[in-house]
């Protein structure tokens, strides 16, 4: 009995190991098409580009923030205007705003209080009255916290010459704090999250949902899912606009560009939410994505196999293998894809993330409860109710 419980563990981590290994093979493949779309393009000099209503919802004061909302301000784009949006005409974030309007006086920047709260996820109610108030068909969402270079929105818009191009959505790297649940974030978007998405959209020939970094839309294609109004309730607007414009028959595009974000000093505890709350998010949109997570702790299946096999020979090649593509992925996607130089300095951290993510994962797989900017909420097949 004791044998055959040894091979048994034996088969199952030799399994999960190289079914990591296969997640690292679709990443680099992930990355070598990105990379090759990223050098085919030829660039939006010959595009005629449009009008542009960039939409910021704020909650609060994130990192940064004076110095993102600047990069927004300073942009090579022809005609184009910043909304931004608060729920709360007390938010501190109305005075950054206030102040960048009297920097930026020859800019079109309005902000908008949203004093009706159309549904249970506010950011959403916020989009559905500041996009009522644009004055522009294209509309461009991105995060409070992003900072962009000044050919951000002519990368962006470009795509959407082609009219079977419904959403542009861009990859992101944070900016970590100095500290190290912030660091370990950093880790986690540049190693885990985009190699995931690389990966996803090789499998998939294409995105299948939008990244809350950047979404570029028209309006009448908002309309045509039935514009934010139509998923007020739901957690992830980033994927939900994706996926309904997908099913009308449109594509999702991924610009050549990665933006910054600028993460908080997380604490551990923090980091841990934050992850939590992000896991719980994706098994209720993608279930058998979720699933699939399980076979890509390549360290973790790698060590476990190793103790499984008494440590054979093989075994020690096997792992040596999985290390060497777990770093080649992590540093491939995250140098070569999003510009971030600081995960070679942070490499060092990557046993941790990696030993904490299955733990972070198992978590996921049960309960309901997230904790979002201050709010504690129940999620059900992708809606909130908050508690």
């Amino acid at each position: 009995m004791h044998l055959t419980l040894r091979t048994v563990l034996e088969a199952v981590t030799v399994l999960g190991t190289l079914a990591s290994l296969s997640f690292y093979f679709l990443s680099i493949c992930g990355l070598i098409s990105f990379l090759r779309s990223r050098r085919n393009k030829t660039g939006p000099g010959a595009v005629a580009f449009p009008p542009v209503s960039i939409l910021k919802p704020l909650k609060g004061v994130d990192p940064e923030i004076w110095e993102s909302f600047c990069s927004h301000c300073e942009l090579d784009y022809p005609e184009y205007e910043i909304v931004f949006g608060v729920s709360d005409a007390a938010d501190p974030a109305c005075d950054v705003v206030r102040k960048l309007q009297a920097r930026y006086q020859a800019r079109a920047i309005r902000l908008i209080v949203c004093d009706r709260i159309l549904g249970t996820n506010v950011k959403v109610s916020n989009l559905a009255q500041m996009a009522a108030a644009a004055r522009f068909d294209v509309l461009v969402v991105n995060d409070s916290d992003i900072r962009v270079e000044t050919d951000y929105l002519r990368q962006l818009v470009a795509p959407l010459a082609d009219a079977n191009v419904g959403l542009v959505t861009c990859l992101y790297r944070g900016v970590a704090a100095s500290t190290l649940g912030s660091r370990l974030e950093a880790l986690t978007i540049s190693t885990d999250f985009a190699p995931g998405v690389l990966s996803a959209r090789f499998l998939e020939g294409g995105l299948r949902f939008g990244l809350g970094s950047t979404l570029a839309f028209r309006r009448q294609d908002l309309a045509a899912i039935g514009g934010f109004e139509s998923f007020l309730d739901y957690l992830a607007d980033d994927y939900e606009l994706g996926r309904r414009i997908v099913a009308t028959g449109k594509r999702v595009e991924l610009a050549s560009m990665a933006v910054a974000t600028f993460l908080p000093a997380y604490t551990l505890a923090e980091f841990w939410q934050h992850q939590l709350r992000w896991m719980r998010t994706v098994r209720d949109a993608r279930r058998s994505g979720y699933l699939g997570f399980a076979f890509t702790f390549g360290i973790p299946w790698a060590l476990t196999m190793l103790l499984a096999t008494g440590g054979a020979i093989w075994a020690w090649g096997l792992f040596a293998l999985t290390v060497c593509a777990r770093l080649v992925v992590a540093i491939g996607v995250g140098v070569a894809a999003l510009g971030d130089r600081r995960v070679v300095s942070n490499v060092f951290l990557l046993p941790l993330r990696d030993l904490l993510a299955p733990i972070v994962w198992a978590a996921g797989l049960v309960g309901n409860h997230i904790y979002w900017r201050g709010d504690e909420f129940v999620l059900r097949q992708g809606r909130l109710t908050r508690i």
